[in-house]
């Protein structure tokens, strides 16, 4: 009997970047999760296919993948994607929702009448808009940041209406894309100055074939949830585990860097959360999904938006959790899932980590002399380090696989240790959320 062929891409690394460069940060994320998934598939005995960016294809030899196809630089990556659907029995796919990218090619699933395993078309259209999300919160009273469509005038944005809200709301302020992904293209605001000046320049700041939003900003920890949507067994879905996210809006440049879980809190958390996810139950998104939110001082919560794909977190989850949650996510499609008992055997901190060296000439050079000796000192490694836009400026995304928090930051500071050892000076380690 022949395996069951599934076909897993990934948007960033599969050739979605092929005509321009490919950011460290995008990257090491999206590497990270697909070599996850692709792992925690192939324990099921599937034969697995998938496609890599020509630029990065060397790196195909670090994924239990059966066959990986490559995009080179003048391929239409969809075109090559379509013929693999067709050849596989299901799909999952990881995307954004930016410019309906995951809506577009679950529909080219859809259209070739093959199983699409991760999130369906119903979640993604909540999901991709930020307006929708609010207004489905606040028809089920779920507490969110307020959040306004900032209009046009032709082609320039509305500089009054921002100014107004801002003194209307009396707080800071965020303005993102209506359908960004983490913290792409995110500015904060805290005074009435810097928003002045912001907006000077607003049509040179802001892409105008987007459309972005106002929202008030909401203090406190940034955590999300991993969770399965699983309808016939429950109106909720199951929530997996409840994860800090490592994020600063108030950065200059803001940037999410990963995060760690499970929280010390989370059998209290899963409670509290499970009752206020009965309020949207009419969302009957399938498959696996995040949703990102706010906890104050005061431990309300503020729902922020729903990630309707895989998440940065599943690099962390997969290792604290006893299941498989690609088992999961393939029972919750074909209706054989019964509600699981999860149980949290680990911790795990899941991070980028940029480090830099001017100790080689080319990158084949640090693979050939260094690689095989870091991977044997980090074995953490879920992104080997590359580097993608500047020669001495590597990239990575590790992820620990430890008791408990304390012994995860203790782990870290020893993998810092391993690459100072080797003469590479780590420049972005953990923020201090993680301290």
């Amino acid at each position: 009997m022949s395996k069951n062929l599934i076909f897993i891409f990934e948007f960033v690394s599969g050739g979605g970047f092929s005509q321009i460069k490919i950011p460290n940060s995008l990257f090491c994320e999206g590497f990270g999760m697909l070599r996850s998934i692709i792992a925690d598939f192939k324990v099921l005995d599937f034969e697995i296919h998938t496609i890599l960016d020509h630029r990065i294809f060397f790196l195909s030899n670090f994924l239990q993948a059966d066959i990986v196809r490559k995009v080179n630089e003048n391929d239409d990556y969809t075109t090559i994607f379509k013929d693999i659907v067709n050849k596989c029995h299901y799909t999952f796919i990881i995307a954004p929702e930016t410019s309906n990218i995951l809506y577009n090619l679950t529909k080219i699933v859809n259209n070739c009448k093959k199983t699409i395993l991760s999130t369906n078309l119903n979640g993604i259209k909540y999901g991709t808009s930020k307006i929708k999300t609010y207004k489905l919160f606040k028809s089920r009273k779920i507490l969110s940041p307020r959040t306004y469509s900032i209009p046009h005038k032709k082609t320039h944005f509305d500089k009054d209406f921002i100014m107004q809200k801002f003194k209307k709301l009396k707080s800071s302020i965020v303005i993102k894309p209506e359908d960004g992904v983490g913290a792409e293209s995110i500015y904060y605001f805290e005074k009435e100055s810097q928003l002045l000046n912001f907006l000077k320049d607003i049509d040179t700041n802001l892409d105008k074939n987007r459309s972005y939003i106002l929202q008030e900003f909401i203090d406190g920890k940034n955590l999300s949830i991993s969770v399965i949507g699983a309808p016939h067994i429950d109106e909720n879905p199951i929530i997996l585990s409840v994860n800090s996210q490592d994020i600063n809006l108030k950065n200059l440049t803001p940037e999410y860097l990963g995060g760690y879980t499970p929280l010390s809190n989370y059998k209290e958390l899963i409670e509290k959360l499970s009752s206020i996810l009965k309020k949207i139950n009419i969302l009957k998104i399938e498959g696996y999904f995040g949703i990102d939110f706010i906890e104050q001082h005061n431990g309300s919560f503020h729902f922020i938006e729903i990630n309707p794909r895989l998440t940065t977190s599943y690099i962390g989850l997969r290792n604290i959790i006893n299941l498989n949650c690609a088992e999961l996510i393939f029972k919750s499609k074909f209706n054989i899932l019964r509600t699981p008992e999860v149980k949290f055997l680990n911790h795990s901190i899941f991070t980028r980590v940029d480090f830099y060296s001017d100790e080689f000439e080319n990158i084949e050079g640090f693979y050939e002399d260094y690689m095989p000796k870091l991977i044997k000192l980090i074995p953490e490694f879920v992104t080997p380090p590359i580097a993608l836009e500047d020669p001495n400026f590597y990239s990575c995304f590790i992820a620990t696989k430890t008791k408990d928090l304390n012994s995860s930051k203790i782990r870290i500071n020893k993998i810092f240790e391993a690459l100072k050892s080797l003469n590479f000076k780590v420049i972005k380690p953990i923020q201090k959320e993680l301290s």
